[in-house]
C-alpha cells in the first residue's frame, strides 16, 4: 500500500514543479546560469518542505533564495508566491516566541527585493502589508489551535477528576459502611462473649457474612469501573430491605417506607438513592450512636424525597460537615438536588434529600 505524503513534502514537490516549468518556458533568458536556477528552485521548494519542522531557518533560507533569484536571475513570477506561504507555516508551526521572527524577516526580504526596482514606496509598502497579513493568520491558527489543545487538557483533568471523585465515592459507601457495620458487630460480641457465646456466635456469624456480601458488592462496584456506569451492577432502591436488615443486625433498628412506583427510576437515580440512605444509616450508627432510624423515600410526581432520621446524640454545635455529608452533596449534586442536614424535630439526625426526576 502507498504510504501517505505528508503535507509539507506535497507542497514542497508541487513548488518545485512549478518553479522547473517557469523556468523551461523562460530558458531563452537564462542562457548558461542553469545551475543557479536549479539551486534556487530547489532551496525555494526545500523551504516549504522544511517549514513544519523547522520554521524559521526555512523561512529565512527561502527568503535568502528569493534574493538571490531577482538578483541574479531574470526574476520568477511564482518564487514571491512560494516565500509568501513559507511566511504562513512560519507564523503557524513556530512557537509563539519564535513566530515574531517572521515580520522582522519579511520586512528585510520586501526591503532587499525591491531595491533592485526602480518603484514607487507604495510598492513595496503593499507587498509588505499582504505578507504580514499572510503571517497573521498563521499565527493566528496557531493560537486557537493552542487555545483548543490547552482547553482539551483541561477538560481531560476535568474527566479524570470527577471519574476518581466517582471512584472515591463509590469505594467511601461500601468500604466505610461495610468496616463499620463489622466493626459495631465484632465490639458488641466481644463485650458479650463470656456472658452470651450464643448471642456473640451470631453477632460473628452476621460480621463474617457483612463481610462476604461487601466483598461481592466490591466486585460489581469493579465491574462497573471496567465496564460503563449504568450497566446495572450497582445496587439500587430494591436493595434498600437487605441494607435495612443488615443494619437493624448491628443494633439499628431501621423502619423502611419506599413508596410504590418507585420501580421505573433510572439506575444512576436508584444506585444514588441507595448510597445516600447507606451513607445516612451509616453516620446514624457510628457519629449519633442511635439505636432506631427511619427511612422514608416518597415521589411526588417532579422530585424524589429521601428522608433519613434517626434517634442519636444529633449534630453537635458548630457541627461541619464530613466526607459523608460531602459524598451525599456530590452525589445530589449530579441531579440537581438538594440536600438539608441538621437537628430532627424529635432529637436525633435528620437528612432530607431531594432529587428532580427526569
Amino acid at each position: 500500500m502507498f504510504r501517505r505524503v505528508p503535507r509539507q513534502l506535497g507542497l514542497a514537490g508541487g513548488a518545485l514543479l512549478l518553479l522547473l516549468t517557469e523556468r523551461v518556458v523562460t530558458a531563452g533568458d537564462l542562457a548558461g546560469r542553469w545551475p543557479l536556477a536549479l539551486l534556487v528552485s530547489v532551496a525555494l521548494a526545500g523551504s516549504l518542505g522544511l517549514s513544519r519542522r523547522l520554521p524559521v531557518l526555512a523561512y529565512l533560507c527561502g527568503t535568502a533564495a528569493l534574493l538571490a533569484d531577482v538578483w541574479l536571475l531574470p526574476p520568477s513570477l511564482v518564487a514571491p508566491y512560494t516565500n509568501l506561504m513559507g511566511l504562513f507555516f512560519l507564523g503557524h508551526y513556530s512557537a509563539r516566541r519564535w513566530a515574531w521572527w517572521g515580520p522582522v524577516i519579511a520586512l528585510a526580504g520586501v526591503v532587499a527585493y525591491f531595491a533592485r526596482f526602480e518603484v514607487m514606496a507604495s510598492a513595496p509598502a503593499g507587498v509588505l502589508f499582504v505578507w504580514l497579513l499572510a503571517w497573521a493568520a498563521g499565527y493566528g491558527n496557531a493560537r486557537r489551535r493552542e487555545q483548543l489543545e490547552a482547553e482539551r487538557i483541561v477538560l481531560r483533568r476535568e474527566s479524570i477528576s470527577d471519574e476518581r471523585a466517582r471512584i472515591a465515592r463509590e469505594l467511601h459507601d461500601l468500604v466505610g459502611h461495610t468496616l463499620n457495620v463489622m466493626v459495631v458487630q465484632a465490639g458488641a460480641s466481644r463485650l458479650i462473649l463470656e456472658t452470651d457465646p450464643s448471642q456473640a456466635r451470631d453477632l460473628l456469624l452476621s460480621a463474617e457474612r457483612t463481610g462476604r456480601e461487601a466483598l461481592d458488592d466490591l466486585d460489581r462496584v469493579l465491574g462497573v469501573l471496567r465496564a460503563s456506569p449504568d450497566s446495572g451492577l450497582h445496587p439500587g432502591l430494591g436493595e434498600l430491605p437487605r441494607l435495612a436488615q443488615r443494619m437493624t443486625e448491628t443494633g439499628l433498628a431501621v423502619t423502611l417506607d419506599v413508596a410504590p412506583g418507585t420501580d421505573g427510576l433510572p439506575h444512576s437515580l436508584g444506585l444514588s438513592v441507595y448510597r445516600i440512605v447507606q451513607e445516612a444509616l451509616t453516620n446514624a450508627l457510628r457519629h449519633g450512636r442511635a439505636t432506631t432510624a427511619a427511612v422514608s423515600v416518597r415521589d411526588s410526581g417532579e422530585q424524589l424525597e429521601v428522608d433519613v432520621s434517626d434517634d442519636g446524640r444529633g449534630p453537635q454545635p458548630g457541627y461541619q460537615p464530613g466526607r459523608g455529608l460531602l459524598g451525599i452533596t456530590e452525589r445530589a449534586s449530579v441531579f440537581a438536588g438538594t440536600v438539608e442536614h441538621g437537628g430532627g424535630e424529635r432529637g436525633g439526625f435528620r437528612l432530607r434529600v431531594l432529587l428532580p426526576l427526569p
